[in-house]
């Protein structure tokens, strides 16, 4: 394991939690009356679209693989990743309504969480491992990754989850908070998550670096 992939991803993270930041202050510096609860669907789009940006820009430059070496000479590929895309936003409604969220009055609101949460587990996989799902059931198999960077996908992924899925437990509470209100709770507790697993995991990997052995067969 290289310090030069090490230090790659560390940029890498920073500048992914500094493309949440910025998603928060640019919008209220330039629209009125803006605000992460009350105005949070604007906010979920905004959001969404600065994470995939950067997300793109920062794989394709910093670890460029055969897809992205190839976008601009096959079409498919692109179009199969934006399918791809769009089946896990449906998939995580459905998802969501199964597991108890409204099937009619918030359906733009749970679309919208379906949306972020794909943003946060689907565009990275995207990004690293292109439209290869066999790249994507060995990543996300016990002890199938091969690099730092399928790490990174593995621990963002189920954090961003386990966020969503722990900030669910307030919203059935009597507190009359508005952050309890569908699902802004859970988009909030992706968010944590997904942040979470970017500090989290350059530090891991730093602590146990010596003990860490990659297949790369």
């Amino acid at each position: 394991m290289k310090d030069t992939d090490i230090k790659r991803l560390l940029y890498t993270h920073l500048l992914c939690i500094f493309s949440i930041i910025l998603s928060i202050f640019i919008p209220s510096v330039f629209l009125e009356n803006f605000s992460i609860l009350e105005t949070h669907l604007m906010w979920w789009c905004i959001y969404s679209v600065f994470v995939t940006a950067v997300n793109v820009v920062l794989y394709l430059v910093v670890k460029p693989n055969a897809f992205l070496k190839e976008i601009h000479y096959h079409l498919s590929n692109i179009l199969k990743c934006c399918i791809y895309f769009l089946m896990s936003c449906f998939s995580f409604h459905v998802i969501f309504v199964l597991y108890g969220a409204p099937l009619i009055e918030f359906v733009l609101e749970t679309f919208l969480f379906a949306v972020l949460l794909s943003t946060f587990t689907i565009i990275p996989c995207l990004c690293l491992l292109g439209s290869n799902l066999k790249a994507w059931l060995r990543v996300f198999r016990r002890n199938g990754v091969t690099s730092i960077w399928e790490n990174s996908l593995q621990i963002t992924t189920i954090s961003s989850f386990v966020g969503a899925w722990f900030r669910a437990f307030p919203i059935p509470l009597d507190w009359e908070r508005p952050w309890q209100v569908w699902p802004i709770s859970c988009t909030l507790g992706e968010t944590f998550g997904y942040v979470a697993g970017l500090i989290i995991l350059p530090l891991w990997i730093c602590w146990n670096r010596k003990q860490l052995t990659y297949n790369n067969n």
